[in-house]
């Protein structure tokens, strides 16, 4: 009997140590040490892209001059009495990369930073109104989180500068079944799908690319075997861990 004890005993210490991740499959940047600090800043401005939609908003000192640059829902609706800064409404950048701007008319933006519109709105908008003021924002800035994370779905930005792991700590970051080197992001360049793969266990990511995400990016985050394994059966691994038990438990009494 104190055989069988003992064995039960080996057989579960060894499934606990199989199930268990080691602090190389869980630790962030484990080379974060041998990277040079200065180099880890990189510049990233976001870029306006087609189907996006954009808050702009023009003042200025007098107000009746700059309100018919305002897309507003009194203009719309053909009310008066609106604040445009409350009102204003949203410029969807057609499959072309262009907007409709009151006055202006069509403008191409795809490609622009949001400072880039400003300045040029400001400069065009400048030639009949003195010193107006020019506001973009993007209205649709979301990132989409799925998988091994605390709290998946997708998620609005309220900046256009947005980290991976940033935005992995809005989503409640990863939890401990989550692969850190197997994190699958898609983003949408020139209307064409692309993936990658990252590793967040290396410090190389914070001088990707792909450290600073974009409008609609989604990430997936893959989950570890051991949560595969536990996901596919209905008792997951102590299943596993009972039949191999009952199993040396009838072999050892062969003998």
């Amino acid at each position: 009997m104190r055989k069988e004890i003992i064995l039960i005993l080996a057989v579960a210490l060894g499934m606990l140590a199989a199930s268990c991740a080691s602090q190389k499959e869980i630790l962030y940047f484990q080379d974060i040490d041998q990277v040079q600090l200065g180099k880890l800043m990189t510049e990233y401005e976001a870029v306006i892209k087609k189907d996006d939609r954009l808050t702009i908003i023009v003042s200025g000192p007098d107000k009746s001059v700059t309100a018919p640059y305002n897309l507003t829902l009194g203009e719309m609706t053909g009310t008066s009495g609106y604040n445009p800064e409350q009102s204003t409404l949203s410029y969807l950048v057609d499959p072309e990369g262009n907007i409709n701007f009151p006055i202006l008319g069509k403008i191409h933006v795809e490609g622009m930073t949001r400072n880039d519109l400003e300045s040029y709105l400001t400069r065009e908008i400048g030639k009949d109104v003195k010193d107006p003021i020019v506001y973009v924002a993007f209205r649709n800035y979301k990132i989409t989180v799925l998988g091994e994370v605390r709290n998946p779905g997708t998620y609005t930005m309220n900046s256009e500068k947005n980290t991976i792991l940033q935005v992995l700590g809005q989503a409640g970051d990863l939890t401990l079944n989550a692969l850190r080197n197997d994190i699958l992001l898609i983003r949408e360049v020139d209307g064409v799908l692309t993936h990658t793969k990252i590793d967040l266990r290396d410090s190389d990511i914070l001088q990707s690319p792909y450290f600073f995400l974009q409008q609609n990016d989604i990430i997936i985050v893959q989950p570890s075997a051991v949560r595969v394994a536990a996901a596919t059966t209905a008792t997951g691994i102590w299943s596993v861990l009972l039949s191999s038990i009952t199993t040396l438990i009838a072999v050892f009494r062969l003998f």
